[in-house]
């Protein structure tokens, strides 16, 4: 599962994850996927980048 809210600045990322994994999935590059999606804190970015699926 993928935490609601960065841990770091609070901001609420879930909203993001399914749109991220499917074109990250589909070939695009992760960081333009990133930018695209408006997340722009170093923060955010490592919490989709490094999300582990645990199911």
């Amino acid at each position: 599962m993928i935490p609601i809210r960065c841990f770091s600045c609070g901001k609420p990322i879930s909203a993001y994850f399914n749109e991220y994994h499917e074109r990250v999935k589909d070939g695009e590059s992760p960081k333009e996927v990133l930018d695209d999606l408006g997340l722009k804190r170093y923060c955010c970015r490592r919490m989709l980048i490094s999300h582990v699926d645990t199911w």
